[in-house]
């Protein structure tokens, strides 16, 4: 089963890539966000070493529930104790995380979509087979922070958005990670061709494609059907990340491919470099994305 890390950075359209891969090629998604939530949740042990830590007069409201708006700006304001609560809610996500990833291999899914924002910052990219990352210009990322709506908080201001996205490694600096970068700095049309290409090119890598039912999917049956193949062809992969990360110079363990983003550019070069892939418009359609 190919396990894909999916990360981006806050308001640069995750969650609408995500949902596109869900809904459009019906990918199982694993939402990092939604396990967050989910273990430290009223009755859980992460709950009760929160509340302990912080005390229940500052992420609490009146009845008894956390305040996430009140937690948030304790961790966006104060490296120490982001990296604190952190390192509690880590480990809960990763141990749920896996626990689902074989849930859907036992099920026979050919492919699941692991999202995570901090996939890079937790050293989780070392496990997964491809990286995908969702890219905006920190000028876009910045507009659409601002303008978007928070439930029962009014709108973050200029420096508290920008509060939140300093907080979080650079986009600039997480494509150097990835397999496959993903622009969404134009339409959602745009971004649903780049998404199309990419599980086409994935689908083909697992077998698919050739036409005739039975065999249709091979790779990916066989490792499903012959686990030992499958483990190893995954270890494999790892094997071939390590090796680059230490062995072969690049820093990043990534692989290089035509019509990416390229690495070490600043942001006005990467906003130039955009606006370049047509006269007057932006990058063409599916530009982005790696091509190996």
């Amino acid at each position: 089963m190919l396990v894909v890390g999916l990360t981006g950075g806050i308001a640069s359209g995750k969650s609408t890539v995500s949902k596109i891969f869900s809904e459009h090629h019906h990918i199982p998604i694993i939402d990092a966000d939604l396990l967050a939530r989910e273990v430290i949740e009223p009755g859980t042990s992460g709950f009760t070493t929160i509340i302990n830590h912080f005390g229940p007069d500052r992420i609490l409201d009146p009845n008894g529930v956390l305040d996430r708006a009140a937690l948030g700006e304790i961790i966006f304001n104060d490296p120490n104790e982001r990296k604190w609560l952190n390192g509690v809610i880590h480990p809960l996500v990763r141990r749920e995380m896996v626990k689902r990833t074989v849930k859907y291999w036992l099920k026979g899914e050919w492919a699941v979509i692991v999202d995570v924002p901090l996939l890079i910052e937790a050293g989780m990219w070392k496990w997964v087979g491809e990286i995908v990352v969702v890219y905006v210009n920190e000028k876009l990322q910045l507009s659409r922070l601002i303008s978007r709506p928070l439930p029962n908080s009014p709108p973050l201001t200029e420096t508290q958005a920008k509060s939140r996205i300093s907080s979080q490694m650079s986009l600039s600096e997480k494509i150097n990670y990835s397999t496959y970068v993903l622009d969404n700095s134009g339409t959602i049309r745009d971004l649903e061709v780049q998404i199309d290409k990419l599980v086409n090119k994935w689908r083909v890598s697992q077998g698919f494609g050739i036409g005739i039912p039975i065999i249709d999917g091979w790779w990916y049956k066989l490792c499903w059907l012959v686990p030992p193949i499958g483990l190893t062809a995954g270890l494999m992969v790892l094997i071939s990340r390590w090796m680059k990360y230490n062995i072969g110079g690049d820093k990043k363990g990534r692989r290089k491919g035509r019509g990416e983003v390229e690495r070490n550019w600043k942001p006005e070069e990467i906003e130039l470099r955009e606006r370049n892939g047509r006269p007057g418009g932006r990058r063409r359609t599916g530009g982005s994305i790696t091509d190996e």
